[in-house]
């Protein structure tokens, strides 16, 4: 599954940006997808996941009832609505996609076989 996002960019706190993450190649045999974010120096963090089977929906605590995942029903698309944004949401954000048949949490990396090339957000104070 190839994986590209678009979306990221400059906003100022609370204010809101849409990452889009469009999704090729082998798609049906996902199980679903997350976003991640990192900053230098620190490990990947998760963000959100959504499983396809049933539109299940994960939030990490820090950005609960300001971040939403959605999805397309082709697995071919998924989106990150973010409102309020904070300085400490400043990060590249990564979208990933899980294949059916892996074990383990939503939110550990290496349950995501196919990750995009990353897109910068930056909210300034």
């Amino acid at each position: 599954v190839q994986l590209v996002e678009s979306g990221g960019g400059l906003v100022q706190t609370g204010g809101s940006l849409r990452l889009s993450c469009a999704a090729s190649g082998s798609t049906s045999r996902t199980y679903g997808m997350g976003w991640f974010r990192q900053v230098p120096g620190k490990e990947r963090e998760f963000v959100t996941a959504i499983r396809w089977t049933d539109g299940s929906t994960y939030y990490a605590d820090s950005v609960n009832g300001r971040f939403t995942i959605s999805g397309d029903n082709a697995k071919t698309a998924v989106y990150l609505q973010m409102n309020s944004l904070k300085p400490e949401d400043t990060a590249v954000y990564y979208c990933a996609a899980r294949d059916l048949g892996v074990v383990g949490s939503y939110a550990a990396p290496r349950v995501y076989g196919s990750w995009g090339q990353g897109t910068q957000v930056t909210v300034s104070s």
